[in-house]
């Protein structure tokens, strides 16, 4: 029975350490960074239609142009695939170091890919989403990894936390990428990320190099970042570029009245 329609949930992602180790010719960065997945999701649904459209609803997406309709010109150009409607339920806040826009793309192409049976492969995934984003290649899998290069040279890795509570709390502070790097030197890490993560939780010396200068700049981080640990966390770090804080806990902790707002949590 052909498809009539698609929904699919894009999920999002923290980082594990962030280290900005070199600053690119063509103003990219190369960077090291363990990273996972989160269960807190977007929503997508492709329909078919007569004419191309895209819209949104929940979180407000700002401008015109969407990674989305960035992924479905992608698939167009190759595949000459009819219109669509796509529909996108945003819930993973924008400029929250938590990936939303580059699982959309991701996402979306998966479910154009599903919907009109294309058989990408994942190494074609692969060639799509370096054009749509340095961090976009870790959906495809979206398992927990070793990235380098700019954030499209993946390595797995062995870590599972499914067995610990996961704390998100983005304080609705929204932090461009561009920004993120104008306040930061690259430097050489001391450590390896690959070795920091086989160690118990509460041992691990892991930092996410924009912690410092973007804390600075936003005090109320730290707070976040300090109040998780006094709630009993095992390890507490910025996700990306900032300005979500997330922490790793045993037990399940409690959401103050403070961030309920933009809180999630998982195990």
């Amino acid at each position: 029975m052909k498809n009539t329609n698609v929904v699919v949930t894009a999920n999002a992602k923290i980082n594990l350490g962030l280290n900005i180790v070199k600053k690119l010719e063509n103003g990219y960065h190369n960077i090291e960074s363990i990273i996972y997945p989160i269960k807190w999701c977007d929503i997508l649904e492709i329909i078919p239609s007569k004419k191309f459209s895209f819209s949104s609803s929940g979180i407000i997406v700002p401008g015109q142009n969407n990674l989305c309709i960035d992924a479905y010109n992608l698939l167009k150009n190759d595949f000459d695939i009819p219109p669509v409607k796509i529909h996108l339920h945003k819930l993973i806040p924008i400029g929250a170091g938590l990936g939303g826009g580059s699982s959309d793309a991701i996402f979306t192409i998966k479910g154009l890919n599903s919907l009109f049976n294309l058989k990408l492969s994942n190494k074609k995934l692969f060639s799509y989403s370096s054009k749509l984003g340095a961090d976009c290649s870790f959906f495809i899998e979206n398992k927990a990894c070793f990235a380098s290069g700019i954030g499209d040279k993946i390595e797995f890795v062995s870590l599972d936390l499914s067995k610990y509570y996961i704390q998100i709390i983005y304080p609705n502070i929204n932090i461009s990428t561009k920004e993120a790097y104008s306040l930061i030197s690259p430097i050489t890490p001391k450590t390896n990320l690959k070795e920091l993560v086989k160690k118990p939780i509460n041992q691990w010396e892991i930092i996410n190099d924009f912690e410092d200068p973007i804390f600075k700049v936003y005090p109320k981080l730290n707070e976040i970042k300090h109040y998780m640990y006094d709630q009993g966390a095992l390890f507490v770090s910025m996700s990306g570029s900032g300005s979500s804080i997330f922490g790793i806990f045993n037990k399940k902790p409690k959401i103050s009245s403070r961030y309920s707002k933009f809180t999630f949590l998982s195990k």
